[in-house]
């Protein structure tokens, strides 16, 4: 049994920060009305997690090469544990998204750190083991989430969905400086070169250029001078990116990969499974709340037809789909999500939460399909040295579509409810306000 514990201690971390990727889905119109946020501030709330993993997390692989892989997991612990406090303590929406982006940069750390520590830590059949483990950790992370977070919310309150991070926290550090061993830098000598700042500054700039201009859209429209700005920031941030990773000697991610159609085609793949299956999921939780009156605990539970359905598609699939080229389960999987998302688009002022549950399920299954095997497939077309890079591409790129889905889709919802309601209901019915 001693030799779990530091397998305990790396999923400990894994669960909290794939946790609060949904737990706060269900908690969203009890955090509107208590601090008067508006619908964008909702959207930032989300997105600044996702936002901040997504633009850190090829950055802290780096770093933790460097410094040694423990050193940043505990401090990513540390970062997300004081995040998760200043969140649970906000006072006013902006507070709130600026902790939820510290919080994302601790998870950042700590999600680029487990497979390495894993690797570590575990060889042979021990290392199938774990792995396996792991994965199950992870979905199950995602299928418990918008439940815990409606017993917290309907119990104690929203602010406990971030308070309960604390003890699980110190937990996982004590575990991780008792029984996992620090890994050995990859070079000492010329080590600060190895960080490529640069990049990873140009990319964050980038990811957050868009996402706020997807945001401002909503508000303000695609016209307006600061959407405009926002984009043009970005493409100039995309322009510097590119132009450092060619030229530096230890890039975030070697661009010649993208050469290769089939990898390009997994990052594509990644970005629009996640923006899919997952961007819609806040607001069908306003609607279940606000305008058929249910508690978070019975919106958890709606939601969690998706999760299951994909838990146990995961499950059986990746036995049943060994040796299957991995584009039949990725190609699959998009087309049930889609098929699933146009299932969904029926809802009317008769509509019960019944009528999502065909359209969940058929997402649910093509989740099922597509996240394990698009990890594997971008694994398999890269080269075995770069696998590492792509392995952290893959997962940056499914975060970003995350991000950029929660900002599209709640830019749609908000033009049309300007175009059929009365000014200001938009973010009234956010928070709520459904019966006004």
């Amino acid at each position: 049994m001693r030799s779990w514990v530091p397998l305990i201690a790396v999923c400990l971390g894994t669960f909290m920060l794939l946790l609060d990727v949904t737990i706060a889905i269900v908690a969203l119109p009890d955090m509107a009305r208590a601090l008067h946020a508006s619908l964008s501030d909702l959207q930032w709330v989300m997105d600044g997690y996702a936002l901040a993993l997504a633009a850190l997390l090829l950055g802290a692989g780096a770093a933790a090469d460097v410094l040694g892989h423990r050193r940043v997991q505990i401090t990513g612990v540390v970062v997300f544990a004081l995040a998760s406090l200043l969140c649970g303590l906000s006072t006013g929406p902006g507070m709130l998204v600026a902790a939820r982006g510290l919080q994302g940069a601790g998870a950042a750390a700590m999600f680029a750190t487990t497979l390495p520590l894993l690797g570590t830590v575990y060889q042979g059949k021990q290392r199938s083991t774990a792995l396996g483990v792991w994965g199950a950790i992870s979905g199950a992370a995602a299928a418990v989430g918008p439940v815990l977070g409606g017993l917290l919310t309907d119990g104690p309150g929203w602010r406990w969905i971030f308070f309960v991070n604390l003890p699980v926290s110190v937990l996982a550090v004590v575990l991780t400086l008792r029984v996992v061993p620090e890994s050995r830098p990859v070079a000492r000598e010329g080590s600060r070169a190895r960080v490529d700042v640069v990049g990873l500054v140009a990319f964050a700039v980038c990811a957050g250029g868009v996402t706020y201009g997807a945001v401002r859209a909503g508000d303000h429209g695609w016209s307006e001078p600061g959407t405009l700005a926002s984009f043009t920031v970005a493409l100039m941030a995309l322009g510097v990116f590119l132009a450092v990773e060619r030229r530096v000697a230890h890039p975030l991610i070697d661009l010649s990969m993208f050469r290769r159609p089939a990898f390009l085609g997994v990052m594509v793949g990644a970005l629009a499974f996640n923006a899919a299956a997952f961007g819609m999921s806040p607001y069908t939780s306003i609607w279940l709340q606000t305008l058929l009156g249910m508690s978070p605990v019975r919106a958890g539970l709606v939601l969690l037809w998706l999760s299951a359905a994909s838990f146990v598609v995961a499950g059986i699939g990746g036995r049943l789909l060994h040796g299957v080229p991995s584009r039949i389960p990725i190609g699959g999987g998009l087309l049930l999500i889609g098929v699933g998302c146009f299932c969904q688009a029926v809802l009317d002022a008769g509509s019960t939460a019944s009528t999502l549950v065909p359209g969940l399920v058929l997402v649910g299954i093509g989740t099922g399909l597509v996240s394990p095997a698009i990890a594997g497939a971008a694994l398999a077309v890269a080269p075995r040295e770069r696998a590492g890079m792509a392995g952290g591409a893959v997962n940056t790129f499914r975060q970003l579509g995350y991000a950029l889905g929660i900002a599209v889709f709640g830019t749609v919802l908000t033009s049309r409810m300007r175009d059929a309601l009365p000014p200001g209901a938009a973010h009234a019915l956010a928070g709520g306000g459904a019966p006004a």
